[in-house]
């Protein structure tokens, strides 16, 4: 969720439902974050996303404690399935989960298959439950260098190799702009492993306007032609009003 320019949360939310969202998300739990899913669905806000697990690097603050490192699984796993019972108490779909950094001597295939072993653990819980496990793609090149999940073929193999119904793709659209580009192809052909989406512009990961170089409108089309049938995360820093922008995204990604 973005920062509220408003005086509180409340009046923030009260006017993210005046323009015509019916959810957010929120990035983590926090101290009271329960008292913020009851502010969210007292408005008639559905909650449908927060991140599951913690990932930060304690010296850089990077996205570097994910799946990737076996010494995280058993962290890993504990948090998420107290993630995954709060997800489940509040109808929230699913979870953010992350990959982690690359680990010097191994190949992406090594480290894929280390997150596979990860996941495996906590995937049955997560059907047990009925809550997505999304892992998110990320570029390596601008915002999170050594990112491992940072492609679509390494996340389409991820779910695979967990082979869980449950083990989903947040499509982080900006980021895969960024590495890959070529983004209605790879949608597609990835349909059926994706959970989430996230929304930015490109280049600045600010309003998706006509100073940005992706076709949103375009977007949008395909994503709805392939069926999927949940939640769009907006997830850019706004150039100026926050509920500006998120009406300008609101009515281009509706509207098409």
């Amino acid at each position: 969720m973005m920062k509220p320019e408003t005086d509180s949360l409340g009046d923030f939310l009260d006017e993210v439902k005046s323009v015509g969202f019916s959810a957010v998300e929120f990035w983590s739990p926090e101290p009271q974050f329960e008292e913020l899913i009851d502010a969210a669905l007292s408005r008639g806000l559905r909650v449908v996303s927060f991140v599951g697990h913690g990932h930060e690097s304690p010296t850089d603050g990077s996205h570097a404690e994910g799946f990737s490192r076996r010494a995280n699984h058993e962290r890993l796993v504990a948090e998420l399935r107290e993630s995954i019972d709060l997800a489940s108490k509040y109808e929230i779909p699913g979870l953010i989960t992350l990959s982690g950094h690359r680990n010097s001597g191994e190949s992406d295939t090594e480290a894929l298959e280390i997150c596979a072993e990860g996941l495996k653990r906590i995937a049955p819980y997560a059907e047990e439950k009925g809550v997505n496990l999304n892992m998110e793609l990320l570029n390596s090149t601008v915002d999170h260098p050594y990112y491992l999940c940072d492609h679509t073929d390494w996340a389409v193999s991820l779910c695979e190799r967990v082979n869980s119904p449950r083990c989903k793709i947040l499509y982080d659209i900006y980021h895969m702009q960024i590495m890959e580009g070529n983004l209605i192809s790879n949608i597609q052909r990835a349909a059926q492993w994706i959970g989430h989406y996230h929304t930015a512009g490109v280049p600045g990961r600010n309003d998706l306007d006509d100073a940005q170089e992706i076709n949103y409108p375009a977007l949008a089309k395909a994503i709805r032609a392939t069926g999927y049938d949940l939640y769009v995360g907006h997830e850019f820093m706004p150039k100026g009003d926050a509920i500006a922008a998120l009406r300008q995204a609101y009515q281009g990604l509706s509207s098409s």
